[in-house]
């Protein structure tokens, strides 16, 4: 695993104290995250808003979500409780829950996750803590072209002007340049599969005890947007059409509000997939530029989907 901050031993010293053994899970730019025993420790990026990130502490640990949303420890959730800080950056600690196997798709907890988000879609805002702050999916779209932008040697390949084509097919307010214009709900802001763990006593029984995890881009907007990286892969064949059938079966049947109860769902999924297509080819011409490479089979998929987004009226 590639270490890019050297964060690790400082927010481990932050969360348990000194001398006490942890493990990475990952060490980037935008997060750190170590796991100690039976915790988690997670420093959030650097432009994290204080006040926004207490307001999504409290929803994740209000009753409303018990079950959908993995609760922090009660240190990090208590009533006017300070925020640790390590390097600067704020650090949380969660439990620790199992995370899905990667590489194995057909027997991921597609039905799981989707029925977590239709529950957390269909979760009244009114009686949660507030006021809760927009959900960050556009803004993270937005941060994507930036970085592609900033790698040298990403910007002025050829993909990248499809890339940024793409980008202004795009309205508004899929790049974070507006409100989105329809009714929000309470959405996750950044969902694929590993944003779920399972964790006896803290997930549902009819979801097999999954939850999901990481709040940094939870808030209110469009539902629509938390389908759009399945809906994404799908489009662009990086997803069977089984997977999809199952997850999207899963969440209509949960009473998911992001897609009609039957029907055609791209009426509504098509602008956020498209956004995530768009936010995931720019990610991955950066990676590949700063790898110094051409991109891969997945990659060009993505740049695919791209080209046909910008040649869109």
């Amino acid at each position: 695993m590639e270490t890019t901050t050297g964060l690790a031993p400082l927010l481990a010293e932050t969360a348990a104290g000194p001398g006490r053994p942890y493990t990475v899970l990952a060490d980037r730019a935008d997060a750190t995250v170590i796991r100690i025993g039976t915790r988690v420790a997670k420093a959030h990026p650097p432009q994290t808003d204080p006040a926004e990130l207490a307001v999504r502490l409290q929803v994740a640990a209000h009753p409303l979500l018990r079950g959908i949303l993995l609760p922090p420890h009660p240190a990090t959730r208590s009533p006017g409780a300070r925020p640790a800080t390590a390097g600067g950056r704020l650090v949380t600690v969660w439990p620790y829950g199992e995370p899905v196997h990667p590489g194995e798709p057909c027997a991921a907890p597609w039905e799981a996750a989707a029925t977590l988000l239709a529950r957390l879609h269909t979760t009244p805002p009114e009686p949660l803590p507030g006021p809760l702050p927009p959900m960050r999916g556009p803004a993270k779209a937005a941060a994507a072209m930036a970085r592609m932008a900033a790698v040298p040697g990403a910007a002025s390949r050829p993909a990248a002007r499809t890339v940024r084509a793409a980008w202004h097919r795009l309205p508004a307010w899929a790049r974070g340049q507006a409100p989105h214009p329809g009714p929000p709900a309470l959405c996750h802001g950044d969902w694929h599969l590993g944003q779920l763990v399972r964790r006896a006593g803290h997930g549902a029984p009819d979801t097999d005890g999954w939850a999901l995890i990481d709040i940094d881009d939870l808030g209110a907007g469009d539902p629509a947007w938390d389908l759009a990286r399945p809906a994404m892969w799908f489009g662009a064949g990086l997803l069977g059409p089984g997977e999809w059938a199952r997850f999207l079966g899963a969440y209509r049947a949960a009473g998911g509000t992001a897609v009609p109860p039957d029907g055609d769902p791209w009426a509504r999924l098509d602008v956020p997939a498209r956004a995530l297509a768009v936010q995931s080819a720019a990610t991955a011409l950066a990676k590949a530029a700063r790898d110094g490479r051409e991109p891969d089979e997945d990659e060009y998929r993505l740049l695919a989907a791209c080209d046909r987004i910008a040649q869109l009226e």
